[in-house]
């Protein structure tokens, strides 16, 4: 490596992806700085991924001690007692120590870590308060944060970064979006015992994911006890004494409520970084503009994550510094695959997806059949509750390989996993048809359906 710099390497952003490929390429020899001017571990270990599933596993406890008595366990509902001090101090163990984690994978690979605001100075140059480091690359991974729209009273709206860290829960709350973020936190809330709402501007939520799913969910949601508003926005936010507002909606009806939530999007972190003074070009939605080997406009500025506008999952980021390692000090054989990349949406029930929806099959493939199953879980059959799951594979007819598998129910992203094995592989239906089910599980449908629903 040269020594012309003080480093070859420097990664703005400790995030699952910067840490990836900060400690991997100075695995290949590379002399690497990393600057972060928070935790360690960015959005997904601090404030996104690992909390929230945490506190999705605590909003199912109260269910699970319900379904009990359907298996001959006598719960008395006054004992059941909860403690949101408790879960969240619990959380935060959790996520200190995951931290110290990041921090030995760092020390141990010889990344020299600095704490700060970087601002990138020069295409080779990067400061961070009254240090200037120089480097023969620069990576941004700063990653997203939370975007809230400008209305009257935004300052009353929370964030999903600050569900974290909440002094107490309210016991009415408002949650406005429509994505991912918005359908895990309604369903986290209510879990928890607070009474919410989800509102959404459009006629359905999850635009983009399968229309059967977007459905189903629809239905399922409200026997969780979230209220689903859609075609409806808010106008403003008010105070209305301690701890209340009044959430004034586009209908000229209001709603009161301890908290609310804007989980309406997130915009690429790119602020005070000084890019575009040193002519990294931006996309229209503020995201850095990158080729395929993850170059900006700068040829010694690289970036990748959700600060370049690819899909926002961890797995994503961390693949990427997999292959921008290997380009920058590797032998450069890597390269992304964005076809079938599963994912999984921790709401209630929970979603796991993979390949095409029916709806991109349709425009993709010549002619398509789609099988689909949806029953009511072996689970509760004795407890009594009224949860059904989905299940649907998409199939393009010609070459009968399976391109889509989507799943609403129990445990949908732990199969998913497997499934997105088969597709990636290019299983077919066939594939499938002569692949023995385990039984009894609800997995076993994804391999015992045979009916078309249609065509």
């Amino acid at each position: 490596m040269s020594e012309e710099y003080d480093y070859d390497l420097v990664v703005i952003g400790a995030g699952s992806g910067g840490v990836r490929l900060a400690r991997v390429s100075a695995s290949l020899g590379a002399r690497v700085a990393i600057v972060e001017r928070g935790d360690l571990g960015g959005t997904c270990v601090n404030v996104g991924c690992v909390p929230k599933k945490l506190f999705v596993y605590a909003s199912h406890v109260r269910e699970d001690v319900e379904d009990a008595a359907g298996y001959g366990f006598s719960i008395a509902p006054e004992a059941v007692q909860f403690n949101w001090r408790t879960l969240r101090e619990n959380k935060d163990t959790e996520i200190q120590r995951l931290n110290g984690i990041y921090q030995r994978l760092l020390d141990n690979n010889g990344v020299e870590l600095y704490r700060g605001n970087a601002q990138v100075t020069g295409p080779n140059e990067v400061s961070v308060g009254n240090q200037s480091l120089s480097a023969r690359r620069i990576t941004v991974a700063t990653g997203s944060t939370p975007d809230t729209p400008a209305i009257p009273g935004r300052e009353h709206l929370c964030t999903s970064d600050d569900m974290f860290y909440l002094d107490q829960l309210p016991e009415k709350a408002v949650v406005w979006g429509g994505g991912y973020i918005a359908v895990e936190f309604a369903g986290i809330l209510s879990g928890l015992g607070v009474e919410t709402t989800l509102i959404y501007r459009g006629g359905l939520f999850l635009r983009g994911f399968d229309s059967d799913v977007r459905r189903f969910l629809a239905e399922e949601l409200p026997k969780k006890g979230v209220t689903l508003r859609f075609n409806t926005t808010i106008d403003a936010v008010e105070a209305s004494g301690d701890s209340a507002y009044q959430v004034r909606l586009n209908d000229g009806s209001t709603l009161e409520a301890g908290l609310v939530l804007a989980a309406t999007g997130r915009k690429p972190l790119v602020d005070g970084l000084g890019l575009e003074a040193v002519g990294v070009e931006l996309n229209e939605n503020g995201s850095i503009r990158t080729d395929r080997h993850f170059q900006s406009s700068v040829r010694s500025i690289h970036a990748l994550g959700d600060v370049i506008g690819t899909p926002q999952l961890t797995p994503v980021a961390i693949e990427q510094a997999m292959v921008l390692s290997d380009h920058l000090f590797g032998e450069g054989t890597k390269t992304m695959d964005y076809r079938n990349i599963p994912s999984a949406v921790f709401c209630q029930p929970p979603i796991g997806n993979v390949g095409l929806t029916e709806e991109a099959a349709r425009e993709e493939c010549e002619r398509i059949r789609v099988y689909r199953t949806h029953f009511k879980p072996m689970k509760h059959t004795l407890s009594g509750r009224d949860e059904r799951t989905l299940m649907k594979l998409v199939v393009d007819d010609d070459s009968d390989r399976v391109v889509g598998a989507h799943m609403v129910g129990p445990d949908a992203g732990e199969m998913m996993q497997g499934i997105a094995v088969a597709l990636k592989a290019g299983a077919t239906k066939a594939v499938f048809d002569q692949t023995v089910g385990i039984h009894p599980t609800s997995a076993e449908e994804f391999v015992t359906m045979r009916e078309v629903s249609s065509t």
